[in-house]
């Protein structure tokens, strides 16, 4: 059986953490930023938790 592979999309947009879930960065800070306010931005900082639905698809695609 051969080895399953990564999708290096995925890898790149997400890092599993020790409990099992995954974590990603924010979107929509990329551009247009201009008509965003201070507060929107600044709470779009950081990272968050992938959410629950689409937990058992990010295990498919990043298996190790």
């Amino acid at each position: 059986m051969p080895k399953m592979k990564t999708k290096s999309g995925a890898a790149k947009r997400f890092k599993k953490l020790a409990s099992g879930k995954f974590k990603r960065s924010s979107a929509n800070l990329r551009h247009i930023l201009t008509k965003k306010s201070q507060k929107r931005k600044r709470h779009l900082r950081g990272t968050t938790t992938a959410h629950h639905s689409n937990q058992r698809a990010l295990k498919a695609m990043l298996p190790y």
